[in-house]
């Protein structure tokens, strides 16, 4: 089959799920890791013959991604942060909203002298740490999360960008851990957040295929992980330590509140899109 076809068939069929844009990127990217072709090659040289050994490849990728599978999912990869890391259903794909409060961490630490110690809860793939070792280098990065799967994930993601992580299997939510964890400088997460009764509203690539353990949290404590992470700080965040969250764009009044009382500063900040997403505590 000549790829100009090729290509043409893959992106009308995946503008049945997707719209145009997306369909696009998502082809584009099909193409590049599964054939090596760029769209530029593909213009310049419509009508070359594809090996039928990537043809086979990219018809089974184009099945999975009709069953609402995400591309990052099907290619086992995803971009975060400028950096390329391996993810699979053990793990929540990055997202630009949470590379915004990585950002803002970095920038923040930069004129920054000192080393800092930092956290990361609920680490999932590693690229929260990972990102922040590799733009802070002197930075001493632990990071934690209660599947082993997860974990797995993110040590092979530590390795293939060689950033020394110290990751640590625990149930956050489990106050008996806590006692073990050194003091920190800086403590970040992007935590499960979205009640339950939200998972109708959400797409089917997100319900379907993305870890629920990561995802939800029950209708009636929507705000767990924070209050949690509210009463840690209080006795491991090190004097004018900060912490770094991302949160439910509807709920980030009700989580900032948590940190009033015995916190400094309390900010909330809104992402790319005006939604309030991140809230940046000050001990």
């Amino acid at each position: 089959m000549m790829i100009k076809d090729l290509y043409r068939n893959f992106l009308v069929q995946l503008q049945k799920i997707y719209s145009l844009g997306e369909a696009t990127t998502i082809t584009e990217w099909v193409f590049e890791k599964m054939a090596s072709l760029k769209r530029s090659d593909i213009l310049k040289n419509p009508e070359k013959q594809i090996t039928p050994a990537a043809d086979k490849l990219i018809q089974d990728t184009l099945k999975e991604l009709l069953l609402h599978k995400p591309v990052q999912y099907v290619l086992g990869e995803a971009w975060f942060y400028h950096m390329k890391f391996k993810v699979n259903p053990h793990v929540l794909i990055p997202r630009p909203e949470t590379e915004e409060l990585v950002e803002q961490l970095i920038a923040d630490r930069k004129s920054k002298l000192t080393d800092p110690a930092i956290l990361d809860i609920g680490t999932g793939s590693g690229c929260i740490p990972i990102a922040i070792k590799k733009n802070l280098p002197a930075s001493k990065l632990t990071a934690i999360d209660v599947s082993k799967d997860a974990l797995a994930l993110a040590t092979e993601n530590a390795a293939m960008h060689n950033a020394h992580i110290n990751f640590i299997e625990a149930n956050f939510l489990d106050e008996l851990t806590w006692p073990a964890m050194p003091l920190f400088d800086i403590i970040i997460s992007n935590p499960p957040y979205i009640p339950i009764h939200e998972k109708e509203k959400l797409a089917k690539n997100v319900t379907d295929f993305e870890p629920h353990l990561a995802l939800f949290v029950p209708d009636k404590s929507p705000l767990l992980f924070y209050e949690k992470i509210a009463v840690f700080g209080r006795d491991h965040l090190l004097p004018n330590g900060k912490i770094y969250l991302e949160t439910h764009e509807d709920l980030a009044k009700e989580t900032a509140a948590l940190f009033r009382d015995h916190y400094q500063t309390v900010m909330i900040k809104k992402d790319m899109y005006g939604k309030e997403r991140m809230i940046i505590i000050t001990a």
